[in-house]
């Protein structure tokens, strides 16, 4: 090593010891001029070294000592705000119980009245710490909130005001206020006189949310798929959800109104009144074997611009609904909070808010027993589906009629390659007879948005939740008569007897109707009888166990009621020895052909005269 490396070394080594003595002198002297951050530093040591903190919202035991490392702070008053105790305070009104901590100013916990857990205990969205509300930003040092107690300065039945003050005068502030049978709570953040504290360069706050939502319903697999994080821009038709069941983060890079924090009946939605600058989005499942029975755990660190045009008093204010997903409730306060209930697209969504919800909600207006709502309800669509309805069930029933006739032609053209000749043969036979075999198509088609939306609207209908029915405790879950103890690939750890009814049931229905079909030797044909007949009822089994008793219910009822249709129409209305008869009469006459057919016809005569005369110019 040479002499000039040498006495660089000697003169880093000078460097560094100088800084650590002069560092050290003037620790010793900050703490000679304020003995009360001596006793706040001695205090917190023996508090690190008497427990260890509880690990919350992903705070483990060995990141929090370290946390607590820094308690000398530039402004006394912050220190003296850090070594204090925490104290509880409570809002609440006939619908909600929100308790606060003057740690971070921020709500500890939130119970929701009139509510409870499947059994039967108090419903909390979140529980005690289980919430965290923290805002960042650097006033002469960085800091963060949630690690200083707030004086409680005003507190009355519906307000509570929080104050962290700092030695030149300023101060942050936080107002929350619940108003009666409301469950939506407002927020303000303030920043009094902090135009000298917080820099002029200082542009942004950090605010971080972040939720523990514990288990409330029977079911886990029904609960968390209807559970996600939703968030929303202004002018957009609807918020953009995440989650449903598994894992998701996101970063935002653009300005959003809102976010939600949604399990499958209750939500926890924080909008900003001049909205959020950018953020990051997670959403967290815990697993079905969770010993706390937590669900989910949702965080939002979010960025916020500073309102610079007050310095002396810098406001940022915010809506909390934490309350039911009750779709008017939601609906009332404009924001299209209700949108976050998921009643599917533009069309299946259309015929849910204006058809399914009115008229569920005016039987409810007379009557008490949702399972009858729900029967009266099947019977209303039914009937005015009847139109459609006769049209497929008439065409069935004509055709379960021409089945001699069928007979006849499959045992004419046996052979494969009379493929053709069969088939216009049928076709000649329908004519004859009257009969569209596309008539059925368009009634089914017209059941499938109506079937969709009530796949979405009972498992979401806060409404169903905890109503018994029968032997069905609760129409928004699964009812079982049947508990395994132990979980079985695709069933479950139970049997639904809904579901159980509703396959049997879909499965005789396939029976009646395909009976009426001719035997076909067409492989695709006997491949469409064994997926109706066999796959869609087990299917149906399997996806159902474990889905709300009300949407089985349903689709029970649904199948009864067009087995009845069916069988009225093939008994009364339409005769099947009429249908021979104009069968019979036509035989020798030539089949009338339809206009489509004919210019069908002139375009094939048209294309071959074509061809012929393009050959002709070769030649």
């Amino acid at each position: 090593m040479d002499k000039n490396s040498i006495v660089g070394l000697i003169l880093i080594a000078m460097v560094l010891f100088g800084f650590t003595y002069v560092q050290r002198r003037r620790y010793e002297n900050e703490l000679a001029k304020h003995p009360e951050l001596a006793q706040a530093q001695t205090a917190a040591q023996e508090q690190q070294a008497a427990s260890q903190p509880e690990a919350q919202l992903g705070v483990t035991s060995e990141e929090a000592p370290a946390a607590q490392q820094a308690t000398i702070f530039k402004d006394s008053l912050l220190g003296n705000a850090y070594a204090s105790e925490a104290v509880l305070y409570t809002l609440e009104n006939d619908l909600l119980s929100v308790v606060f901590t003057s740690k971070g100013a921020q709500p500890y916990s939130a119970r929701i009245k009139n509510y409870t857990n499947y059994d039967k205990s108090d419903l909390y969205l979140f529980k005690d710490g289980q919430n965290k509300y923290e805002v960042s930003v650097y006033a002469g040092e960085a800091i963060k909130t949630s690690d200083f107690v707030f004086d409680l300065v005003e507190s009355s039945n519906t307000r509570l005001v929080f104050r962290l003050p700092f030695s030149g005068g300023g101060y942050i502030q936080q107002e929350y206020e619940l108003p009666a049978d409301s469950y939506m709570m407002s927020s303000k953040l303030s920043f009094v006189g902090m135009n000298g504290v917080i820099p002029q360069n200082v542009a942004n706050v950090d605010i971080d949310f972040a939720t523990v939502v514990p288990r409330m319903e029977k079911g886990f697999k029904n609960e968390s798929q209807y559970s996600k994080l939703d968030y929303y821009f202004d002018g957009e038709k609807k918020p953009v959800e995440m989650g449903r069941g598994r894992n998701s983060s996101k970063r935002i890079d653009s300005r959003l109104s809102w976010f939600a924090f949604q399990q499958q009946f209750f939500s926890y939605i924080v909008r900003a009144h001049e909205g959020f600058s950018l953020g990051d989005l997670s959403i967290d499942f815990f697993s079905q074997d969770d010993p706390s029975r937590n669900l989910m755990t949702c965080k939002a660190q979010m960025r916020m611009e500073l309102p610079r045009q007050n310095p002396g008093n810098m406001e940022m204010e915010f809506d909390m609904y934490i309350g039911p997903n009750h779709y008017q409730t939601l609906q009332s306060y404009d924001q299209k909070y209700e949108k976050i209930i998921p009643l599917g697209g533009w069309l299946v969504g259309w015929f849910t808010r204006f058809v399914i919800i009115p008229m569920f909600n005016f039987f409810h207006r007379f009557i008490g027993s949702y399972g009858l709502i729900i029967l009266l309800m099947t019977l209303v669509i039914k009937l005015v589906m009847l139109p459609f309805t006769y049209k497929s069930f008439a065409s069935s029933a004509k055709m379960a009629a021409l089945r001699p006739f069928m007979d006849k032609i499959n045992a004419k053209y046996p052979k494969q390659e009379d493929a053709m000749k069969k088939q216009q043969a049928t076709m000649d036979l329908y004519k004859r007879a009257g009969v569209s075999p596309m008539g059925g198509c368009l009634p089914t088609l017209l059941t499938f948005p109506i079937l969709w939306a009530m796949f979405r609207f009972f498992p979401a209908s806060i409404e169903l939740r905890q109503q018994p029915f029968l032997w069905a405790k609760d129409l928004s879950a699964y009812d079982s008569i049947i508990d395994f103890g132990r979980r079985i690939p695709l069933l479950g750890d139970h049997l639904s007897l809904f579901a159980l009814l509703m396959a049997v049931v879909m499965w005789v229905y396939s029976k009646y109707t395909l009976s009426s079909q001719p035997n076909s030797d067409d492989p695709s044909a006997q491949s469409m009888r064994f997926m109706s007949l066999w796959m869609m009822p087990i299917m149906m089994f399997f996806i159902c166990n474990n889905l709300s008793s009300a949407l089985s219910y349903y689709y029970l009822l649904s199948q009864l009621i067009a087995m009845l249709e069916i069988w009225i129409i093939r008994k009364f209305i339409v005769k099947p020895e009429a249908v021979v008869e104009k069968v019979k009469a036509s035989e020798g006459k030539p089949v009338p052909k339809s206009k489509f057919q004919q210019r069908l016809e002139e375009a094939q005569r048209m294309q071959q005269q074509q061809m012929r005369n393009q050959q002709n110019k070769k030649r």
